[in-house]
């Protein structure tokens, strides 16, 4: 791509790029991401089970915003923080953005899940009713029910002088109770909290329907409904739902944290306990009881959220869940094996041909799997080291592999990122039956989370010691391997080995490096070799050489990248960004950012994957990384991003993965100039493309 005559310097310096109109809110940029998610539930094109899934997603993410982001800007208001961030608000600023923004948003996801997906759901058989609407046969079955699994476990807490108001656990749900008591000055009014118990599912079936039909009634409405048993000589005027939102990042200090295993494990027992943040109300819930809710958790009225129907959206799996209804869900699919590695038993001798580049999921993450179990197997292994973030739980091959390993008497290093958030006890667990099993468990550090994604295997080959690597985009979780976009990447080049054995060193003992050869390692070469690309296209394109940056990432906040952008932008840079979630660039500002295009995609995969890749005047630059273009990720983690050296995999990204990505007018939004997101679709005369289908399709023909 040639560019066009530039503008002057004395031009671009009369840009100031600190102006605050230049940047978008990160907050209000992630409601725009999560509203993207919903789209996809009012989206008819999508199976049914399928928009229900990203209804329950929309929710999900929305609890964890609150448990994380909310809080923050929340503690920075109590810290009488009055900075501006670099878009211009305050704390409190933001925070009534957020909650403006909410308020027309929210009712959207409710009316789609209340006049769209669950009428739907009743056409096809599955039926969510209240108790009083259920014949006398049913009711008394479902109050069996109750008698024997669910009064049991309610404990009821009356709020009055003697009895202070209760503590409300994170995202639980409770009833807000309204009593009435006669007494001889006449009739008191009394109020009291039962929760919802947690343990029990929250969608309890209707035993004895019509024939096909699966129907349900909430633990909660089944509760209220019996209230009466719970207040004996009281009678229950009215009940109404609410939960409370918490904060639940961990906080840890650096001098408390000599002993980072048992910080962390105190810190979880103490998440439960952080303060309010949000207070969700069902509608019609009385303004004096509101209030009182309000009071009691120091909330205002900021915070309280009115909700028209189901309230704990992310309960909706169990619906979505299912078994049978496989009309209602996306097909199947079968993630294909490369040509070169079907029926391959040695998966080192394959290394050693040449790298091997996967796209997952429409590409196996098997292969992964085989690399470790076969090192923790062979003989001429002798060492395996590997970073650990996010695992798939108790049963992980990943982990698995790594004990067989330890109990082979190999050398086995271990780093595992016991902050990974809300993984933080999974990753405690597998910590301590490594170091049960013998392995050296790194477990981070206090005041750096380690993102890298790097597994690496010493091996005595019979013509010298070499050293196996798998570097990736994304977790060494077989599960997510199905559901996130990732790239992985074997490779065996003695270049890229050096740098990652630096690397594990680092992380393991006190070596201190301070440079890598090919690897950017953040937070020590990461950041400055980002920024030092960008302005090397900038001045390719200044000599009128071929120059072009584009990148797939899932959130661009920092200033420093953003500026860089836009200097490259205002010299002829075309930018071509694929940002899943948050971008605070203003993309299309005259004179700023003109050549800058953001997009993002939403659609059955979550895409995960990073990939940076530069023309470099006609000699192109490609690598996969662990990486955003945060702040966090470049300045406060131990991230990765690799080169891809082999010069046909690199054209593969650049001219293939990216080309069909940016091609994407089906699950595409492109962001505009007013930080609104513009859904794209086909043109007159054009193909409409949805690129992960058509990453699907090309490798079922492939593998």
């Amino acid at each position: 791509m040639i560019t066009e005559p530039k503008p002057t310097q004395a031009a671009i310096a009369a840009v100031a790029l600190d102006d605050p109109s230049l940047y978008i809110s990160r907050e209000l940029s992630w409601l725009e991401f999560n509203h993207r998610v919903l789209e996809e539930a009012l989206d008819a094109r999508n199976p049914l089970l399928e928009r229900l899934k990203f209804v329950a997603i929309y929710g999900t993410n929305l609890d964890e915003f609150f448990m994380i982001r909310v809080a923050a800007i929340k503690q920075q208001i109590e810290a009488q923080v009055v900075r501006r961030s670099e878009d211009g608000r305050t704390p409190t600023e933001h925070l009534d953005a957020i909650s403006q923004k909410l308020r027309g948003s929210l009712p959207l996801q409710m009316r789609v899940l209340n006049e769209d997906l669950l009428p739907a759901l009743e056409r096809e058989g599955i039926r969510l009713m209240r108790v009083g609407e259920l014949d006398e046969e049913r009711q008394a079955a479902l109050a069996e029910t109750f008698e024997q699994t669910v009064f049991p476990v309610l404990t009821p807490l009356a709020v009055d002088s003697g009895h202070p108001f209760p503590y409300i656990s994170n995202l639980s749900l409770s009833l807000a109770v309204e009593l009435e008591a006669t007494t001889r000055e006449g009739v008191e009014l009394h109020f009291a909290r039962v929760k919802i118990p947690p343990t029990l599912p929250r969608f309890v079936p209707v035993e004895g329907g019509p024939s096909g039909e699966r129907r349900f009634v909430l633990l909660d409405d089944l509760i209220a409904h019996h209230l009466d048993g719970l207040f004996p000589g009281l009678h229950v005027r009215d009940s109404y739902l609410f939960r409370v939102t918490r904060d639940a990042d961990l906080d840890l200090q650096e001098d408390e944290a000599d002993d980072l295993l048992r910080a962390i494990e105190s810190e979880l027992r103490r998440r439960r306990f952080g303060e309010p943040v949000r207070l969700e109300v069902e509608r019609g819930m009385p303004e004096y009881m509101r209030d009182f809710l309000c009071n009691s958790l120091d909330l205002g009225a900021v915070d309280c959220y009115e909700t028209e129907g189901l309230m704990a959206l992310s309960d909706l799996w169990q619906i979505a869940n299912l078994p049978g209804y496989e009309q209602l869900r996306d097909k199947p699919f079968l993630p294909a094996i490369p040509k070169r590695l079907i029926g391959a038993t040695d998966i080192f001798a394959q290394i050693r041909e040449g790298d091997i580049l996967l796209h997952h999921p429409y590409e196996s993450f098997d292969p992964v799997i085989q690399f470790l179990q076969q090192a923790a197997e062979d003989e001429k292994v002798l060492a395996i080291k590997a970073t650990l973030y996010r695992t798939s739980g108790k049963n992980s091959p990943i982990v698995r592999a790594l004990l067989t390993a330890a109990e082979n008497e190999k050398q086995v290093a271990v780093v595992i990122e016991l902050k990974a958030r809300f993984d933080e006890e999974n990753n405690i667990e597998w910590a301590k039956r490594l170091e049960r099993a013998g392995a050296h468990v790194v477990y981070g550090f206090a005041n750096q989370k380690v993102h890298a994604k790097s597994l690496l295997v010493v091996r005595e080959d019979d013509d010298r010691l070499r050293r196996y690597m798998h570097f990736g985009t994304g977790n060494y979780n077989e599960k997510t391997a199905k559901l996130y976009t990732d790239l992985s990447l074997f490779t065996c080049r003695p270049e890229l080995g050096t740098d990652d054995a630096q690397l594990f060193n680092a992380l393991t003992g006190f070596s201190k490096v301070t440079d890598y050869e090919m690897l950017w390692v953040a937070p020590v070469t990461l950041h400055r070799e980002l920024i030092a690309r960008i302005d090397r296209e900038t001045e390719h394109a200044r000599a009128g050489r071929r120059a072009g940056i584009r990148a797939k990432i899932n959130a661009l906040t920092e200033t420093e990248v953003v500026r860089a952008l836009y200097r490259a932008s205002q010299s002829g840079v075309p930018v071509d960004l694929l940002v899943r979630g948050m971008c605070v660039l203003r993309p299309g500002v005259p004179g700023v950012s003109d050549n800058i295009r953001v997009r993002s995609i939403v659609g059955h995969f979550l895409e995960h994957s990073r990939m940076y890749v530069f023309e470099n005047g006609g000699s192109l630059e490609a690598h996969i990384a662990s990486a955003d273009w945060m702040g966090r990720n470049l300045d406060r983690r131990v991230e990765l991003a690799v080169p891809v050296l082999d010069p046909v995999m690199c054209e593969t990204l650049a001219s293939h993965i990216l080309t069909i990505l940016l091609s994407d007018n089906v699950k595409s939004r492109e962001l505009q100039t007013d930080g609104a997101y513009r859904r794209l679709s086909p043109g007159p005369g054009e193909m409409p493309i949805d690129a992960q289908r058509v990453f699907l399709t090309q490798a079922q023909a492939l593998g």
